[in-house]
């Protein structure tokens, strides 16, 4: 029962979604409903079972540039967002986890309170703030560091604003866990031996440190690369992420059977992190 529950929620909610996303991937767009063709066909005339798969929409990816530029961008802009969440969030998980107990409660509340509220909320709200007029531009202008209005909407950095505010929580959590239980003694007698404070978080703290890297990591970078909201409100009409095509795939141009292969493509691309953190995970119980 432990095992089965978890097992047929997997299978209910995501290897028959799964096996349906990856059979539409093999059949051929039409103007119907549903607009694609079906693989399997029975002919009763002559009692044959017919499966028909179509590899041409795999074919077409590998061939145009559009989505191969789609998928290049959604990979270095979930890396450096995930980068920037670790450079961030791993000084502000340590303060957390080195503070005093009674505030360890209040400072856990400041990271979730964001959850609290709706992402369409809170990237709108980055809207007001880092459009012409906003107030990120009113203080600027204010305090005399800027004359004339800065264009940062639509651009690369609004994305990245989005993204690392967005997702920094996810990056937080799992490094606290890590750096919460980490023994004191281990510092204590580094420091006793002569090691300066670099040299103890480069030693002992930073390595000991490497699970909750890997897992905060993967919490950030997995979800970014299939961002569709942040992007669109955020982001110019030309920067292209894997997200937006498939909304513009399945919304705009009904092709279903490409939309389907770029989300199994996809799909491949992300097993390869999973596959690394999975194996630092098997290591760590092993040790």
């Amino acid at each position: 029962m432990v095992i089965g529950i978890p097992m047929l929620w997997m299978g209910l909610f995501f290897l028959i979604p799964f096996a349906v996303v990856l059979k539409i991937s093999f059949s051929e767009a039409i103007f119907a409903s549903p607009p694609y063709t079906s693989i399997v066909e029975y002919i009763s005339d002559e009692s044959r079972l017919s499966i028909s798969l179509n590899l041409g929409n795999y074919q077409y990816l590998w061939e145009d540039e559009l989505y191969w530029r789609a998928y290049v961008n959604s990979l270095t802009i979930a890396f450096f967002s995930t980068l920037m969440c670790l450079l961030i969030g791993f000084p502000v998980a340590l303060f957390i986890a080195r503070s005093s107990p009674r505030w360890r409660p209040l400072l856990h509340l400041l990271i979730i309170i964001p959850f609290w509220s709706s992402l369409l909320i809170r990237v709108y709200s980055w809207m007001g703030l880092l459009r012409k007029d906003g107030i990120i531009n009113s203080v600027l202008g204010y305090v005399g560091l800027v004359q004339d209005p800065q264009s940062m909407l639509q651009t690369s950095f609004a994305v990245y604003i989005g993204m690392v505010y967005t997702y920094l929580p996810f990056m937080i959590l799992p490094l606290y866990s890590v750096l919460e239980r980490q023994d004191a003694s281990l510092r204590e007698a580094a420091t006793d031996l002569g090691s300066p404070p670099l040299r103890v978080f480069r030693k002992v703290t930073l390595p000991l440190s490497v699970n909750g890297i890997i897992a905060g990591s993967m919490l950030v970078f997995i979800p970014t690369i299939g961002e569709f909201v942040i992007p669109s409100l955020l982001g110019a009409s030309d920067n292209l992420m894997i997200g937006r095509v498939l909304w513009d795939e399945f919304f705009a141009n009904r092709d279903w059977p490409v939309a389907s292969a770029v989300a199994i493509v996809l799909l491949a691309v992300l097993l390869i992190p999973i596959m690394i953190f999975q194996n630092s995970q098997n290591k760590s119980m092993e040790g």
